[in-house]
C-alpha cells in the first residue's frame, strides 16, 4: 500500500524495502480551462546535487535536452509536450546503486515552458502529483499531491530523494518558484 504524503512530510524509501535499487518517479498533471491560445507544456527535470545543493557539472542537470546521466544512476523518459491522457505525465528513472558517491540529493522539478510568452503559471494548473514506484514489482511506495497551492509560480521544485546515514528518503517539498527554468537553474548552479 502506497504512503500518501503531505507537504514537508520525510519518508524512508529503504527502510520498509531493503535492497530497493530501481525506482520511476512519476510527474502528472491537467490544466484548467485556459483560453490564452497556447498549449501547456509542462516539463520534468532531475537536479544530481552535492552537499553544497549545488550541481557539480552542468551534466548533472538532466531534462529533455540531457536525458540520461553519465553514471546511468538518472534517466528522463521522455517530454511530454501536452500532459494529455491518464497517468504519469512524465517519468523520469532511477537506479539507486549506480547514483555518484559525490551525489547526496536528487531534486525533481516541474517548469512551465515559455510561462512567461504564453502567460501561463502553476496556478493553471490542478492535479498535480508526484509517485515513486518501485519498477522491480511495480509496487507504488508513495504518493504526494501538489495541491492547489500554487498563483504566479512557473517552476516547482516537487520533491527530492537524498541520502541520509545510509538510507534513501524522499522529501515532499512543493516549493514555487517565479522565473522557471532558468531561476531554477541558477538555483542550482547550472550555467544558463
Amino acid at each position: 500500500m502506497a504512503i500518501t504524503l503531505s507537504k514537508g512530510q520525510k519518508v524512508s524509501l529503504t527502510k520498509g524495502n531493503p535492497g530497493l535499487k530501481n525506482i520511476v518517479v512519476g510527474l502528472g498533471w491537467d490544466t484548467n480551462k485556459y483560453d490564452g491560445g497556447f498549449d501547456f507544456d509542462l516539463d520534468s527535470a532531475a537536479f544530481l546535487l552535492g552537499e553544497n545543493d549545488k550541481v557539480n557539472s552542468d551534466s548533472d542537470f538532466i531534462f529533455y535536452n540531457n536525458l540520461k546521466h553519465s553514471s546511468g544512476a538518472v534517466e528522463h523518459l521522455g517530454d511530454n509536450l501536452t500532459g494529455k491522457g491518464d497517468g504519469d505525465d512524465e517519468q523520469i528513472k532511477l537506479d539507486l546503486s549506480l547514483v555518484p558517491q559525490n551525489v547526496n540529493k536528487i531534486a525533481f522539478t516541474v517548469t512551465i515552458h515559455e510561462a512567461q510568452e504564453r502567460r501561463q503559471n502553476f496556478g493553471q494548473v490542478n492535479n498535480s502529483y508526484v509517485r515513486v514506484v518501485n519498477t522491480d514489482n511495480n509496487q507504488e511506495l508513495l504518493n504526494y499531491e501538489l495541491g492547489e497551492d500554487f498563483s504566479i509560480e512557473t517552476a516547482i521544485v516537487v520533491c527530492e530523494i537524498y541520502r541520509h546515514n545510509g538510507e534513501w528518503k524522499f522529501n515532499a517539498l512543493g516549493s514555487g518558484f517565479e522565473g522557471g527554468l532558468e531561476a531554477l537553474c541558477k538555483n542550482f548552479g547550472v550555467n544558463v
